[in-house]
């Protein structure tokens, strides 16, 4: 298999340039990432209607990698409950290493075969749920592992991969392939494959949230209300779904039914 993850960036003698010139020509190739996510799109819509029909059902969405793909999907995960008020371990994110392999790399933990579907046990994982491998080679044996023993037990398996024709492609259900080409750094996926990773998980997470009724006209309605700026913006969107003028009393209001949307539904003007 020839990775173009790893393929020579186009670039040489990067210690010779100038901060301009480095600066410009990371830019330069960092154009490229949606025009390579643009053309997946297709693949993309046919996650996101399986995605929403099994969390229509009470199914959960996993995203599980190693490293910087490990890393990418944890944040997308962690993001869902206080964005849309969807319920804590709808969509959960894994990484090879475990929690502590968030901030620090644990070595060769990427390596082990078997135990992404370990920790996928941890939650009781069924035919409901479904499970997206992240790993910009697509040669990760902690999420092949995973994705081919979900197979095995009938569980929906998705990838998202930066190279063509990757064995966790061949192992998933749902294989989307966003090549990017080769990074500025030669090898460095953080760059242009964590660009376009975060992307289209964005996408999938945001089009799920929003097909599930998580978004009303283009308001975080369920949002949580977890800090002073989130309140404020909260009360703004209240005043202006129900008229209130008076910004204590929406705040108010808001802070006794939780969510912009059930202080909406049983506002009483």
């Amino acid at each position: 298999m020839i990775k173009t993850t790893e393929s020579d960036s186009y670039y040489n003698n990067l210690e010779k340039m100038t901060t301009q010139e480095l600066l410009m020509n990371m830019n330069k190739e960092d154009k490229t990432v949606p025009l390579a996510v643009e053309n997946v799109i297709p693949q993309i819509q046919k996650l996101v209607d399986v995605i929403v029909e099994k969390m229509a059902m009470g199914g959960r969405l996993f995203y599980m990698g190693a490293g910087t793909s490990g890393r990418l999907g944890i944040l997308d995960a962690s993001e869902c409950p206080p964005t849309y008020g969807i319920e804590q371990g709808r969509v959960v994110g894994l990484i090879a290493g475990g929690d502590s392999a968030i901030r620090k790399a644990v070595e060769f933990a990427e390596d082990d075969i078997h135990q992404g579907w370990k920790d996928l046990q941890e939650y009781q994982i069924n035919k409901q749920d479904v499970v997206v491998g992240i790993a910009a080679s697509g040669t990760t044996p902690y999420v092949i592992g995973a994705l081919k023993t979900c197979n095995q037990h009938d569980i929906t398996t998705a990838c998202i991969t930066c190279n063509t024709n990757s064995p966790l492609a061949q192992e998933a259900q749902h294989p989307i392939e966003v090549v990017v080409g080769p990074e500025f750094v030669t090898g460095s996926t953080r760059m242009k494959s964590g660009t376009a990773q975060k992307l289209v998980l964005n996408m999938i997470s945001t089009s799920v949230m929003i097909k599930l009724g998580r978004v009303k006209g283009n308001k975080m309605v369920d949002m949580q209300l977890s800090n002073h700026k989130l309140v404020d913006r909260g009360t703004k969107m209240l005043m202006k779904n129900t008229g209130l003028e008076d910004y204590e009393q929406a705040k108010e209001l808001l802070l006794k039914y939780g969510s912009v949307r059930k202080a909406t539904e049983n506002f009483k003007g």
